[in-house]
């Protein structure tokens, strides 16, 4: 399952990917985290050190390798420049799967030790001034989006994605590729207003979004948090001894995790795990069309100087039907 954590800076949305990636590694999934996000603050959130996090490798300073592989031999892509962010994959192009090693993989995720099992952890690299415009989010994020475009998933398998919940992710699609979204909301209003963008953006598109209220203090907390975004509200979060002392820097075992607080993680596996029945390979990939369509017309011809309208396989419907057929690396 393709699953994403988006909310407002300083809701704790951070904090609660990690705690649900290490209550899925603690439950034998095979999990792939990727930081999306402006602050690149997952790794930490994941027990490395400052030197351990600055040394991930940056997904958007190997855009080149990571278009040439996926681009495979794919006909109707005439050269890994030609890619954008919402390129879609058609046949020969390659797939990525969770559990395989690939030179994507090999250059961009690193296998991160936690209590209950590895996971791999992939990221887009710090974000610099010069970042916060148009180039962000073609050599950045664009990284990310590129591989989900190209992802094949299964059961037990997931890649968990800490996201900004900007209107860039909404101009690109990339709001679409996810099974489940988790907005992580305090229960103020400020923490609901993000829920209302993001609930309006994603109205016509089948995105299945849920909410977990952080910080919460106890049921007048939860009854706000229910009145303002009803039936998508999953679970209220709260205080956790454990998460201060992580954030301390004296982690202790996540088996010590409090009870309550690892019943809530279950319920975000359950709830993630129910999206798994709902999806439609079909409509992803008409998505992905979709967008890629809207961004081509709207700069990515000019900028490439090709029509990127050719790129799209009208026959191509990625699904896990494909996980099998792959186009060899190259050696």
């Amino acid at each position: 399952m393709k699953i994403a954590f988006v909310g407002k800076g300083g809701s704790g949305k951070t904090t609660l990917s990690s705690l649900f990636i290490r209550h899925l590694a603690a439950n034998e999934a095979h999990v792939i985290a990727i930081d999306a996000d402006i602050n690149q603050h997952l790794g930490a959130a994941l027990g490395l050190d400052e030197a351990e996090a600055a040394a991930l490798p940056a997904m958007g300073a190997h855009l080149p390798l990571i278009k040439d592989h996926l681009r495979g031999t794919n006909p109707r892509i005439a050269s890994a420049e030609t890619m954008i962010k919402t390129t879609p994959p058609g046949e020969g192009s390659r797939l990525l799967r969770v559990r395989e090693d690939n030179p994507i993989f090999d250059a961009c995720a690193r296998t991160v030790r936690l209590d209950d099992g590895d996971i791999r952890l992939m990221a887009t690299g710090p974000f610099t001034e010069s970042d916060l415009g148009v180039a962000c989010y073609h050599s950045k994020v664009g990284a990310v989006e590129l591989c989900l475009n190209h992802l094949v998933d299964g059961p037990d398998e997931y890649v968990v994605v800490d996201m900004t919940a900007g209107s860039d992710s909404f101009a690109s699609g990339m709001f679409t590729r996810f099974d489940m979204t988790f907005l992580v909301a305090e229960p103020t209003r400020k923490g609901v207003s993000v829920y209302r963008q993001y609930k309006e953006y994603a109205r016509d598109f089948g995105v299945t979004l849920k909410v977990v209220g952080n910080k919460v203090q106890g049921p007048d907390d939860l009854d706000f948090l229910r009145a303002e975004v009803g039936d998508d509200l999953l679970i209220g979060v709260g205080h956790s001894d454990w998460v201060r002392s992580m954030e301390k820097g004296r982690p202790s075992r996540f088996e010590l995790l409090e009870a309550d607080n690892r019943m809530a993680l279950q319920s975000l596996q359950d709830a993630a795990e129910d999206s798994y029945e709902l999806r439609d390979w079909e409509r992803y990939t008409r998505q992905m069309v979709h967008f890629h369509l809207k961004n081509a017309e709207s700069w990515g011809n000019e900028k490439t100087g090709a029509d990127l309208a050719a790129q799209v396989d009208p026959s191509f419907v990625l699904g896990e039907q494909l996980a099998e057929a792959t186009v060899p690396a190259p050696a």
